[in-house]
């Protein structure tokens, strides 16, 4: 498996897999041909029916930059196409193509490129366990913690890298928390996250104020997301706010030290990164299930890190997050990432509190494992009818409209 770096990135969203990963693949395409005068991107799958929104364009023309590039949002797929994120990149000089390459955008900013075996992102195999099974098994038998675990396997900088996480992770809220205005994109939605956060009543029911503190930090981080603002894929840009807010407030809460914030980032990495290899962080691919569910999954490890829980305790907590997102579609209205997916952070946070409570008591009784959810959600999502993978072609993305009404009369209930 490889390092808990792999699933953590810096970047600006809205999109990990539609924007991250094809500039990205842009940066290495314009590095091999420097002798190209114009570019030519076609663009396949959920990546042409939700670019637009998503500003895969954008992306693609800012990481081209200043040589000409055309995108071209195409209506037919070609044959045998392996991955719902795919795109040709066609280099040209004096009007004559001179390269071509295809590209899968898998998720969480990461590519690959057809008929290249080498990992594009240069990170290795740093794990020799590729299960969480195999990784309690090892930390049972040698008597350590999945902290100790962490340490045995990283290099000595993953504590240094993650405290650099999060401190953008804070930053991304404390940004957030600040702005007010509107979303672009053309549905008006308005910012809460200020609004929630500053409406908190001190004599409110303690529920009702975590409540409000969690939800107003997960709304900030998705609010700057959709307004391509800096923030760390958790494992996409899409689901970045569920983990942040979860941490935040409990930091604030129990006055929890940068170490043991940092030890709770890389315990979630850990359940992250074994998603992205035995199953996947893709909507496109999978549905919402493998973006907030994987989220809301690597927030449940990382309070049960905080909370001190034991091995089975931890995996619960992550065992119950994704299982009760299977199923999850990822169907965002005009290709947006802002409806259902900020309000979709903010309840993944307050159920990922939930589900750590829950392994409290009863990890004892678990007849599930992590490793048994994560195969259920993948194959969930290759049985997934294609409509509900980031199309914006089923759901609530196919029942609204930019001016807020029902493109169907089945969706308006008539």
């Amino acid at each position: 498996m490889k390092s808990i770096r792999d699933i953590y990135k810096i970047g600006t969203g809205p999109s990990s897999s539609h924007t991250m990963g094809p500039a990205f693949a842009a940066s290495i395409f314009k590095r091999e041909n420097p002798e190209a005068d114009r570019f030519e991107v076609l663009l396949y799958g959920s990546l042409s029916k939700t670019g637009r929104g998503h500003g895969t364009d954008r992306a693609l023309k800012q990481a081209f930059s200043p040589i000409e590039t055309e995108v071209i949002f195409t209506e037919r797929d070609p044959e045998g196409m392996r991955h719902p994120n795919t795109l040709d990149l066609i280099a040209y000089r004096a009007g004559t193509e001179v390269s071509r390459i295809r590209v899968y955008s898998i998720g969480g900013g990461d590519i690959v490129i057809d008929g290249r075996d080498e990992d594009e992102t240069g990170r290795e195999e740093v794990y020799l366990e590729n299960s969480f099974a195999e990784i309690k098994q090892f930390c049972q038998y040698r008597n350590i913690d999945l902290v100790e675990y962490i340490h045995i396997n990283e290099d000595e900088g993953i504590w240094d890298f993650l405290a650099e996480i999060w401190k953008t992770m804070q930053n991304a809220i404390k940004e957030g928390l600040s702005r007010e205005g509107r979303l672009p994109g053309g549905l008006n939605i308005a910012r809460k996250a200020k609004y929630l956060y500053e409406h908190i009543l001190p004599t409110a029911h303690p529920e009702v104020v975590e409540c409000q503190k969690v939800c107003s930090f997960a709304y900030a981080v998705s609010e700057q997301n959709a307004d391509n603002g800096t923030i760390v894929t958790a494992p996409t840009c899409g689901a970045a706010g569920v983990l942040p807010a979860v941490l935040y407030y409990f930091q604030e809460k129990r006055k929890l030290s940068e170490e043991e914030i940092v030890h709770a980032l890389g315990v979630a990495g850990l359940f992250g990164e074994l998603a992205k290899r035995n199953a996947s962080v893709s909507g496109a691919e999978c549905g919402c299930q493998a973006e907030i569910g994987v989220a809301c999954s690597m927030a449940a490890a990382a309070l049960g890190q905080i909370f001190h829980y034991d091995l089975n305790q931890i995996e619960y907590a992550a065992e119950i997050a994704l299982e009760h997102h299977l199923g999850l579609t990822c169907d965002p209205i005009c290709g947006l990432v802002q409806v259902p997916c900020i309000e979709r952070n903010a309840v993944a946070a307050m159920r990922a509190i939930n589900c750590a409570n829950l392994a409290y008591f009863l990890a004892d009784t678990r007849t599930i494992s992590f490793d048994m959810v994560l195969k259920s959600m993948y194959h969930t999502g290759l049985d997934m009818n294609s409509r509900y993978r980031e199309t914006s072609e089923g759901g609530l993305a196919r029942a609204y409209s930019r001016r807020g009404v029902t493109r169907d009369r089945s969706a308006s209930g008539q």
